[in-house]
């Protein structure tokens, strides 16, 4: 019992329980926000968004596309919910936070004769045969 204890109380396990509970409760909130708000909007502006009772039939087998293509419209809605107001957010509060990347050191210099890339280090330059200071 105590391994089972150990294995339990482990950082990795907890903050897995609590990573799977804040994306079931994030995961409703989004999909509340396609459903409440998203659809809505779409509804709005190109009529009912409704296409359950859309079917084909081929030999007298009948297929309802309808429910798929609900299912399909509502999983491209709450992707592009979750890249516009989660994934892009984020990804700019993280870069906004490291900063602007140090630039390197220059490894090379110009020549004054000739303006061609030489190396710092060079005491003549390999395009003109000037010497640098």
């Amino acid at each position: 019992m105590k391994g089972f204890r150990q294995f339990v109380l482990r950082g990795n396990v907890v903050d897995l329980a609590v990573g799977v509970v804040i994306g079931a409760a994030f995961g409703a909130v989004v999909a509340a926000f396609v459903k409440d708000l998203l659809t809505p909007f779409i509804a709005a502006l190109l009529g009912k968004p409704d296409f359950s009772a859309l079917t084909f039939t081929v030999n007298g087998s009948k297929f309802p596309i309808g429910d798929f293509i609900n299912n399909l419209i509502s999983f491209v809605l709450v992707a592009a919910a979750v890249y516009f107001f989660v994934v892009l957010p984020v990804n700019a509060l993280t870069a906004r936070m490291r900063g602007a990347p140090v630039p390197a050191d220059p490894t090379t210099k110009k020549c004054a004769e000739c303006l061609s890339e030489i190396p710092l280090g060079a005491r003549r330059c390999a395009f003109c045969t000037s010497t640098t200071p």
